[in-house]
């Protein structure tokens, strides 16, 4: 069966969308139009694919990586759970993921 993962979009709706395994979270916010941006395509070179993640789920993540902290430090509305999409690849682990798009983001691709 299909993992599954939630959005919770700017205006607080919530989207429960299907979730292939091996695929990033922004990748399936493309997949079904979630208005996520990832300017940099996922090369971890900017901060537009910041997604909050539902605390119950932070914990089952993989650690962020120095790069990836050091791009978050550049994201607007940081909070203690926050990740970029692109760095959270779909496990079975993670089926029902819940994850909210932040109020705002900053692309400093857009010079």
């Amino acid at each position: 069966m299909m993992p599954k993962m939630t959005f919770i979009e700017r205006d607080g709706t919530r989207r429960e969308v299907d979730a292939p395994l091996g695929m990033s979270v922004l990748e399936i916010a493309r997949r079904h139009d979630i208005d996520i941006e990832g300017a940099c395509e996922g090369s971890l070179a900017c901060s537009t694919c910041h997604v909050i993640i539902d605390p119950q789920w932070y914990e089952l993540l993989n650690e962020a990586s120095e790069d990836e902290e050091d791009m978050l430090d550049l994201a607007f509305n940081l909070t203690v759970t926050s990740r970029l999409g692109c760095q959270i690849v779909i496990t079975e682990e993670l089926d029902g993921l819940t994850v909210q798009l932040p109020a705002a983001t900053r692309n400093l691709l857009l010079g």
